[in-house]
């Protein structure tokens, strides 16, 4: 049975991030996407020019509309941009089982930043201790954490043990900013702790590899119920994309990946 994935995040009219990465992932994965919009921004590959936010009833109201008519055998949430918007997400989702990947997404590729500082507790509260796995970047985990960036594989892992303490029951910590020849992440559970390691491709095309890599995670997570099995799956899928991503010729700062990449001739 193809899964049914919901993605609760921002709108990206570029295409590269947000929703519109999300359904892309989703369906390149084997998943069915539905989408909760939480937020529209004007934006491009260059950066985030507008940023107008829904209001907390209605992203409410747009969950509940899914719940009450579709199975849902995943969530994937991403921008939320604000705490009301955060609390109606977590009450309306506590209740359910449903595995949850959570990507905090905090700054936007070019610098901009999505989620005000003063967000960043409600978000450390209500929604890390639902998530079946976060998906923090370093400069979102410092944020998390309120701590400096991790600079070294010894820091991600000592970060990766905060966050767990935070309440999700897994943590894939990207390494993309560390100053390294590759881009390893970091896979933490109760049960297991692995490097999944992948070369550092010298590229601009990076836009949205966050929601990319969240959403195959989320419709993996789904397939086949294994949370390590999913994050492996999805970092491959990941940087299939970005490779492809050459071929496109979208924009003239930082190009979206090609979620596509394996069905083209």
């Amino acid at each position: 049975m193809i899964p049914n994935i919901l993605s609760i995040a921002g709108s990206d009219p570029s295409g590269g991030a947000g929703i519109q990465a999300d359904i892309k992932a989703i369906s390149a994965n084997g998943g069915y996407g539905m989408a909760v919009l939480t937020a529209l921004t004007a934006q491009n590959t260059t950066g985030v020019f507008g940023l107008d936010l829904v209001a907390p009833p209605f992203v409410r109201a747009q969950i509940q509309a899914i719940l009450d008519d579709i199975r849902v055998d995943a969530v994937k949430i991403g921008m939320l941009g604000t705490a009301p918007i955060i609390d109606a997400v977590a009450d309306t989702l506590q209740p359910l089982a449903i595995p949850l990947v959570l990507d905090p997404v905090m700054v936007a590729k070019g610098g901009d930043r999505l989620l005000e500082e003063a967000v960043v507790q409600a978000l450390r509260t209500r929604l890390l201790p639902l998530a079946t796995i976060l998906t923090p970047n370093l400069p979102e985990a410092a944020d998390l954490l309120g701590r400096p960036q991790a600079r070294t594989r010894a820091e991600m892992e000592d970060q990766a043990q905060a966050l767990m303490a935070l309440g999700p029951r897994a943590i894939l910590i990207k390494g993309g900013h560390l100053a390294a020849e590759d881009s390893p992440d970091l896979f933490l559970s109760a049960t297991a702790r692995l490097w999944i390691a992948a070369p550092r491709l010298a590229t601009q095309n990076t836009h949205g590899t966050g929601c990319t890599l969240s959403s195959a995670l989320a419709t993996q997570l789904a397939l086949t119920g294994d949370t390590l099995r999913a994050a492996r799956a999805a970092k491959a899928y990941t940087l299939g994309a970005i490779r492809g991503a050459a071929r496109l010729g979208v924009g003239h700062g930082h190009g979206p990946t090609d979620h596509f990449f394996d069905q083209r001739s």
